[in-house]
């Protein structure tokens, strides 16, 4: 059986990527569920991992810091780089 995506090295650096993101903007997980209109405990709960969020949670939440989506994605991925991926990925077949 695969191994859950949250019990993966890379979604632990995922959330850290999170945490970077909203102090390096400056914000309290106050200031930021203020700016996404969601209370405290959301910011909160994204931030140790329980709850997951959708692609356009994930834009709101980079936007909300001043950071596009992109940004995010290439500096989680160059972290990734560094790290060695808890399994082999796989690639698709060129069509």
């Amino acid at each position: 059986m695969p191994t859950k995506s949250i019990h993966k090295s890379e979604y632990s650096i995922l959330l850290r990527r999170l945490r970077a993101l909203r102090t390096a903007a400056g914000l309290t997980q106050v200031d930021l569920s203020t700016a996404l209109q969601r209370p405290q405990s959301y910011v909160s709960d994204v931030e140790c991992g329980s709850r997951r969020m959708d692609l356009l949670q994930l834009r709101e939440l980079c936007q909300a810091c001043g950071q596009s989506l992109t940004e995010f994605v290439d500096e989680f991925e160059q972290e990734l780089g560094e790290v060695k991926p808890s399994r082999k990925s796989t690639k698709r077949p060129s069509r």
